[in-house]
């Protein structure tokens, strides 16, 4: 076999991340990248966090729910590895092996971001958990779409009813960011940052150059 496709059928595929928080366009960017990959000739499965199978997904409306129920942060934290305990031996893992592209919308650094600095358990629960239920799996590339919480909730706001997350105020959406960041920071060789409050062709743009890079990379050499 000759070209991208059979040389990625020769070797594991790679695990592509969105990130971010709300409403900075993971959802619509995600089918964009897909358009990308499947454009250089490879298999793509597109998934989501929490989620990705059929149980994942009912633990998923456990997870946003608004359901009027205190839910503590370490239940929160748990019922999200749950859920991707499920996606990653039922979903990701094998689609990996298979020689195909993943593409999430959120994995882990969203736990670091959301439960770890959002809700103020700390790195050191995330990250035991991490080892346990991934061992050595991490995304090959993240991209994350910065944006000013206001500019977010304000895009998210606009989409209809809010859910547990988006009822959270200002100040837990600051932790979040302030979350990524840092993680980003910590891990210049895998995360792409972009300025998700520009415009969407300039989101685009920046999108399109990182793809193409991270293609270049890993199928064309």
């Amino acid at each position: 076999m000759t070209g991208a496709t059979g040389r990625q059928a020769q070797r594991r595929g790679r695990f592509i991340t969105l990130e971010g928080g709300e409403g900075v366009g993971k959802s619509s960017n995600l089918a964009y990248v897909a358009g990308l990959l499947e454009s250089a000739g490879l298999d793509v499965l597109r998934t989501r966090e929490p989620g990705g199978t059929p149980l994942a997904e009912r633990v998923r409306d456990i997870i946003v729910a608004a359901s009027g129920e205190a839910v503590p942060p370490i239940a929160e934290l748990l019922l999200v590895f749950a859920a991707r305990s499920l996606h990653v031996e039922g979903c990701i893992r094998p689609a990996l092996e298979a020689g195909r592209w993943v593409l999430c919308d959120r994995f882990t650094d969203a736990s670091y971001a959301y439960q770890g600095a959002g809700r103020g358990l700390g790195p050191e629960p995330v990250r035991w958990l991490e080892t346990q239920v991934q061992e050595d799996l991490r995304p090959d590339l993240t991209l994350l779409l910065d944006a000013d919480p206001e500019v977010g909730l304000a895009r998210a706001g606009a989409r209809g009813d809010a859910d547990r997350f988006e009822q959270e105020r200002g100040e837990f959406f600051s932790r979040v960011r302030a979350g990524y960041l840092e993680r980003a920071a910590a891990e210049p060789e895998r995360f792409r940052v972009i300025d998700a409050s520009q415009s969407l062709e300039a989101v685009r743009l920046e999108i399109r150059n990182h793809i193409n890079t991270f293609i270049q990379a890993n199928v064309f050499t």
